[in-house]
């Protein structure tokens, strides 16, 4: 006979005073906390605007898009969610009003209502706690930390924040509302001002919600006296007013969380069990990336995002990762691709231990990232190319090594002589622009004695997609001739995942997104071959020099 698995605990994170709090990363962190005393935890995102997905969105307005290994285009909060939680996380932990509302008129055409007048409640309100309870279909979680996207106040969220009201009250006992708020500290007075947040918990509970936890960022910890003060005018515990003091990383915040005993109030709360959790593995992760002592590798991002470094989140954290397994420091080096011309390409580079080339779309800047693959590929350079960055590598080694100047991509040049870049048969008559790319995880063979094989050390993986353009294969043999590896291809090999040069370092590039799967204490084994080699022709450069 089979033990019953223990009740499912519920914890919703909402935010107030401003946005942009770090609501994903407190969520995130306390579930880091939660997992370390042995609980199952994943984490949702309930995004109230009314887009499908960010898919279609601009990377300016939402940051990257991160994709999950089912093929969901999502927030990049799911980012730190699986990086955080070592989970891989799927369409059911990212929710939008668009899908929550689709999903509400698909029933209502199928006539599911039996007539009915549809309205936000009961029926918008039934959908989203349909979708709090969607992860547990497939498998048990001991915590589901639910986040709700933006402010409260805000009118496009009131519809999730009543279902959660309701949610709450059906599951008194197994419910927690955890509450972030900004507590501003007037440097010219000395002192902390709490009405903001008073202002935003009497928001909250005018909708018919008291927080059991209050979460206040601020850039000083708050005293005792302001703490106390927020809990009773807030109606909650003194213990419940948790202080989150800005950081120097995001790495640092479970770190912080637990010191301000976070995980044992909410442990409490829920009425669940605590033990006493060092988190030795995340605080030697911490201890390294503060390590100012190690050597610093330069590593130039060439993409034209630069001005926003959330459009390419993952791969810097990927990147990071990598490095604090090998023991080096790293510094980004952000390289606007619009500026790079002939003229002024190696004085942009020079200065780089390595280069990387990010993913993305459309024309803008893709001439400054060839430069940037030839500026590589030529003073042998450690090269990794991401999705984007394949295609740029190859179009760079038609044009210069092959000979074939108007090589191009038809993505960007349709009427191109050479396009060793071009659309997918599949997606010729593609129309809509939203969730029709090649996405999710796919298999990929791995060639025998390639760096690929090196860096995986295995003969199959599987990797994450989010592209409608491939290497054109009408020009595979030509490729092969100049020195080129296919070292990774489809199962049955139609299609090119993974290009790389004989006679270099260190040039590798992927049709896949491998940044998506990589965690702070099991780096991604790609990224690791990278800053290996980065690190071993970084430090034979220095020496040679001396």
């Amino acid at each position: 006979m089979t033990s019953e698995a223990p009740k499912t605990k519920f914890i919703f994170v909402t935010g107030g005073v401003v946005s942009s709090l770090g609501k994903g990363i407190t969520g995130a962190s306390l579930g880091v906390l939660l997992q370390s005393q042995g609980y199952s935890v994943t984490i949702q995102k309930f995004d109230p605007y009314l887009n499908l997905d960010p898919g279609t969105m601009s990377p300016y307005q939402h940051g990257e898009v991160f994709v999950t290994d089912d093929g969901c285009e999502t927030d990049l909060d799911l980012g730190h969610y699986e990086r955080f939680l070592n989970e891989n996380m799927t369409r059911a932990n990212n929710i939008t009003s668009g899908m929550i509302y689709q999903r509400v008129l698909n029933k209502e055409r199928r006539g599911d209502y039996l007539g009915n007048t549809v309205q936000i409640i009961p029926h918008v309100t039934n959908e989203i706690k349909d979708q709090i309870l969607a992860p547990l279909k497939h498998k048990h979680y001991d915590i589901v930390i639910t986040e709700i996207g933006g402010t409260i106040g805000d009118i496009e969220s009131l519809p999730f924040i009543e279902a959660i009201r309701q949610f709450q009250f059906e599951n008194k006992d197994d419910s927690l509302h955890m509450h972030l708020t900004l507590v501003p500290y007037l440097t010219s007075s000395g002192e902390f001002k709490t009405k903001p947040t008073q202002h935003s918990v009497k928001e909250l509970r005018s909708v018919g919600i008291t927080p059991d936890v209050i979460v206040c960022r601020s850039l000083m910890p708050l005293t005792t006296d302001i703490k106390n003060k927020i809990a009773l005018f807030c109606d909650v515990s003194n213990d419940a007013v948790i202080s989150a003091v800005d950081v120097d990383s995001i790495y640092d915040v479970p770190l912080a969380l637990k010191n301000e005993g976070l995980d044992d109030v909410v442990a409490k709360k829920l009425s669940i069990t605590t033990k006493p959790q060092a988190l030795d593995e995340w605080s030697s992760f911490v201890d390294v990336l503060h390590d100012h002592q190690l050597p610093v590798m330069k590593i130039a991002l060439v993409g034209k995002y630069v001005n926003y470094s959330d459009c390419y989140l993952s791969v810097v954290e990927a990147v990071r990762h990598a490095c604090i397994q090998e023991k080096v420091k790293l510094k980004i080096e952000w390289v606007d691709s619009e500026k790079l011309n002939d003229d002024n390409y190696v004085g942009y580079l020079s200065g780089a231990d390595a280069i990387l080339v990010p993913g993305g779309f459309g024309e803008r800047g893709v001439e400054g990232k060839i430069l940037a693959s030839k500026f590589a590929r030529e003073n042998k350079i450690p090269y990794l190319g991401l999705c984007l960055g394949m295609h740029i590598a190859s179009i760079d080694i038609a044009r210069h090594i092959l000979g074939h100047t108007d090589a191009h991509s038809s993505e960007f040049k349709k009427d191109s002589n050479y396009p060793v870049i071009a659309l997918l048969e599949e997606q010729n008559n593609v129309s809509n622009m939203g969730g029709t790319m090649r996405l999710g995880s796919y298999p990929c063979k791995v060639i025998k004695n390639t760096l690929l094989e090196a860096s995986y050390q295995s003969d199959e993986i599987h990797e994450r997609h989010r592209h409608r353009y491939e290497f054109n294969n009408a020009y595979r043999e030509e490729f092969e001739n100049a020195g080129v590896i296919f070292s990774g291809v489809s199962p049955d090999e139609s299609l090119v995942e993974v290009i790389e040069l004989t006679d270099h370092p260190f040039f590798l590039a992927c049709q896949f997104h491998p940044e998506f799967k990589s965690r702070p204490t099991n780096a991604h084994p790609l990224f690791t071959k990278y800053i290996e080699k980065v690190k071993t022709e970084a430090l034979l450069n220095k020496s040679a020099t001396v």
